[in-house]
This record gives C-alpha cells, structure tokens and sequence, in this order.
C-alpha cells in the first residue's frame, strides 16, 4: 500500500534535516542530501509499520503542502524558546516542503483485525 506524507526539508550549516508534521518523531538528518532523503524514507517505512504492528492509527487526514507550511511555521511557546535558548544553533539555511511516498506491507494480523490505513 503506498502512502504520501508531506515532509519538511531542512539545510543546515553541516547537515541536512527533514520531518515529518503528521508523524511526531519521525524525524531524520544526513550529512548529504542524499542520505538524509535515504534515511527519512526509511524512517517513515519504519515509523508507519510500527503503528500498523502495534494497532495505531494513522492519520486520517494528512496535511496539505499548505498546513505543513503554517505548522512549521508556528511561533515558538515561551518554553520552547526558553529551551531552545539553551543550546546555540546556527540559523537554518534553506526550508523545502516535498510530498513523500513510501510502500507498506499491511500485516495479515491488521488486515483480519480491519486495520487498514486509508491510501492515497
């Protein structure tokens, strides 16, 4: 089964950075582009066959390109500022917002007990 997410691409002085707002902690770096877009597509196959497997539902409604971009672009809270100004990250160079693609397997336990995440 093929699902889309919209992914959030980050160039960073030494790294690269990518997100996904639909899947909290499915996060990934590389220090090439090229791995960090091999890594975050392996992230999300891992991520999302892990919440098949453990009976968690998807999302059933994912983001737009536009509601990633206003997500991401949320103000910080106060304590997220007050924790951020902890440590000293450099600015973020360049934000690319990309839709994604990744094919899952739908286990024959989730398929009987009618667990199907909706395709796109």
């Amino acid at each position: 089964m093929k699902l889309k997410f919209v992914a959030v691409f980050t160039e960073m002085p030494n790294n690269y950075c990518a997100y996904l707002p639909d899947l909290p902690g499915c996060i990934s770096t590389g220090k090439s582009w090229e791995k960090m877009l091999e890594m975050i597509h392996e992230g999300l196959e891992f991520h999302i066959e892990g919440m098949i497997e453990n009976g968690d539902p998807l999302p059933e409604k994912r983001m737009s390109m536009e509601e990633a971009m206003a997500y991401h672009c949320e103000p910080l809270t106060e304590e997220e500022q007050e924790e951020l100004s902890k440590y000293d990250f450099p600015p973020t160079l360049s934000t690319t917002f990309k839709e994604i693609e990744v094919e899952v397997a739908i286990p024959a336990s989730a398929d009987a007990a009618g667990f199907i995440p909706q395709a796109v």
